[in-house]
């Protein structure tokens, strides 16, 4: 098992996850963050960081295998990011917006530079 970060993420992309996670194991592309599951220890304590409740268990029936290639493809092309940013400015009021898959970024973010 590990965790995988969802679409509701896309366009809020809070960074509080990154700061308790044990292994950095966070990547940074423009609109959102994912999770490298070969990194991840399934530990998760990121779960309850998440302020916009945006990361699940691969095991979870609402996940389903895309969001884990996905989360798979873009770690392995985005900078790792390990530390607390700002998230995005409409985050707030774009958490919970359904299908934002469609404002997907393949697009790396700066990570920790």
């Amino acid at each position: 098992m590990t965790y995988v970060v969802t679409d509701n993420c896309i366009k809020c992309k809070f960074t509080d996850c990154v700061e308790v996670c044990p292994v950095d194991c966070f990547y940074e592309g423009e609109n959102m963050l994912v999770i490298h599951p070969d990194e991840c220890i399934d530990c998760g304590v990121c779960v309850p960081e998440c302020p916009a409740e945006a990361i699940f268990p691969d095991t979870d029936p609402t996940v389903g295998a895309d969001w884990l290639r996905l989360n798979h493809e873009y770690a392995d092309k985005w900078p790792n990011i390990t530390r607390k940013k700002p998230p995005l400015p409409d985050a707030d009021q774009l958490n919970g917006t359904s299908d934002k898959l469609r404002f997907f970024s393949p697009e790396p973010g700066e990570g920790d530079a």
